[in-house]
């Protein structure tokens, strides 16, 4: 609504998700400049798609589990013409009491494969403004994937406010460590810094990056942390099959960097059951404590 406040282009779109996704409050300000297209999610995608080839920069937000009908049109509507589509992933991740059928566990797979699309998920709140402020400067389909829930009590700025310009495929370091490295995003970077922070009372020093994108992927960032050690766990609420921890082991061959003791975390291959949010990261393992126990296994 900020952004939109600024720039008459900036449109907003869903399929039958205006309060579940916060669109609501858009239509009510910017009625002219607000879609609900129904429960046609693919009509969403190609509607994105005609309006920017007219110059207009439309954001789609719809929950990660329903984006899956999409794929078709993500692929030859949007990222096969170099679209400027914001697509914004709401309900990424684990999502609770609304059973195995919303969990958006399998967008980062879905869509790191497909060309000219940016993939990427924000720690917190702040960063989440961001990567809004610079996907609808950047002229790319984007994806922004992000969780259910409010934003994190830790969250590290002390204010959210769409102020700074994000570098496209950059992440950054949150805790330097020499005893391993874990290279986090999205939902799981919090708990990996409370990780690291219980692992340094028994003497671990364990190293903390922020991906902040799975495509384009720094490999530079993550190249340069990996070498002090050469121990790495990547940790992402996504099924580990095609997801983050699958790009940076491809980016460790595409680099030749042999010699690395790699540790993936994730999402097994199975559906997720209903169940609420914290029990069911608890349950495998991507909550701090799982995250410091695969660091222990890791290194002993």
């Amino acid at each position: 609504m900020k952004l939109a406040g600024k720039d008459d282009g900036i449109l907003g779109i869903t399929a039958a998700m205006p309060q579940g996704t916060g669109l609501e409050r858009f239509g009510k300000k910017f009625p002219d400049r607000f879609f609900d297209v129904g429960i046609a999610e693919q009509h969403a995608l190609t509607f994105a798609a005609g309006l920017a080839c007219e110059g207009y920069k439309p954001v789609v937000v719809v929950y990660s589990t329903f984006m899956q009908r999409a794929y078709d049109q993500i692929l030859h509507d949007v990222c096969l013409q170099k679209l400027p589509v914001v697509i914004a992933l709401d309900r990424s991740g684990i999502v609770g009491a609304d059973g195995p059928t919303h969990h958006g566990l399998f967008d980062f797979s879905y869509l790191r494969h497909i060309p000219n699309m940016v993939v990427m998920a924000p720690k917190d709140g702040g960063e989440l403004s961001e990567m809004l402020k610079g996907a609808l400067s950047w002229g790319l389909p984007v994806s922004i994937r992000y969780p259910r829930g409010s934003v994190p009590d830790l969250e590290i700025k002390d204010k959210v406010e769409v102020t700074k310009e994000l570098e496209k495929g950059r992440g950054e370091v949150l805790k330097d460590g020499k005893d391993i490295c874990i290279a986090a995003i999205g939902s799981t970077v919090y708990p990996a810094l409370s990780a690291a922070d219980e692992l340094e009372k028994d003497g671990i020093n364990a190293s903390v990056i922020n991906a902040r994108f799975v495509k384009p992927l720094d490999a530079e960032l993550i190249l340069s942390e990996v070498s002090k050690s050469g121990k790495l766990l990547t940790v992402e609420e996504n099924v580990l099959q095609g997801g983050f921890g699958s790009a940076v082991l491809e980016m460790l061959e595409e680099k030749g960097a042999t010699g690395i003791k790699v540790r993936r975390l994730g999402i097994p291959d199975k559906f997720i059951e209903h169940g609420g949010q914290d029990s069911l990261r608890k349950r495998y393992g991507i909550d701090k404590d799982g995250i410091a126990a695969a660091v222990r296994l890791l290194l002993h």
